[in-house]
């Protein structure tokens, strides 16, 4: 028998020689296993936005932008109604409300309608504060009022009573009623009865026809 013998593999050297089934089944394994790793980090982290249950983290306050303010929104619209039970409704093209803890929303292109006796009365201006829980309205600015039977009224600088439908100007005013024209200083007007109280500077130009 000569020095080199021929020696016959076994079964497991056969299983474990390259290019074997097992050869191949580890190099796929060396790929497939990092992947599946990765996936399951993934799931970890991503599972409790899917869960439905409370999520919690702890923010450092040095590194979180703080809002300057607590809301804005476009194009509000507030409902409520008088002492006498009547609705009235005021709209906003952007209202601002800065702090939890003041009611004061800053209201731009306001406008609102309030229901009278004998119908509504509109209110327009370009900016005011809106009272949340006295529901008055502090306008700088110019206002004009426009009720049925023929009432206007335009001033500055008004605080409108959205509860009593009361109108006070710190301004000078001009309007018209069924009589004719006024101007003032200054004025009070219960918008609901029609009383109009003028206070410096007071004049009114009556039509004598319109009286009749």
């Amino acid at each position: 028998m000569s020095d080199a013998m021929v020696l016959t593999p076994t079964a497991r050297q056969i299983w474990a020689a390259p290019g074997s089934s097992h050869d191949r089944l580890i190099g796929g394994l060396r790929i497939l296993l990092p992947m599946l790793i990765g996936m399951l980090a993934a799931f970890v982290v991503f599972m409790p936005l899917f869960s439905g249950g409370d999520v919690s983290f702890v923010l450092d306050k040095k590194k979180v932008e703080v809002a300057k303010e607590r809301m804005r929104t476009q194009a509000a619209t507030y409902r409520g109604e008088d002492g006498k039970g009547q609705p009235f409704i005021m709209t906003a093209g952007s209202a601002v409300q800065k702090s939890s803890t003041e009611p004061i929303v800053r209201v731009e292109a306001l406008a609102a309608q309030i229901q009278l006796q004998d119908g509504p009365a509109n209110v327009t201006a370009p900016h005011g504060a809106y009272d949340m829980k006295s529901e008055q309205v502090e306008i700088n600015g110019p206002v004009k009022v426009v009720a049925s039977g023929g009432y206007t009224l335009d001033t500055n600088d008004a605080t409108l009573d959205l509860k009593t439908r009361h109108l006070r100007s710190a301004g000078a005013v001009t309007g018209t009623v069924p009589q004719g024209q006024f101007s003032a200083n200054r004025l009070t007007a219960d918008l609901d009865n029609h009383v109009v109280s003028l206070d410096g500077n007071a004049r009114l130009r009556i039509v004598p026809r319109k009286t009749r």
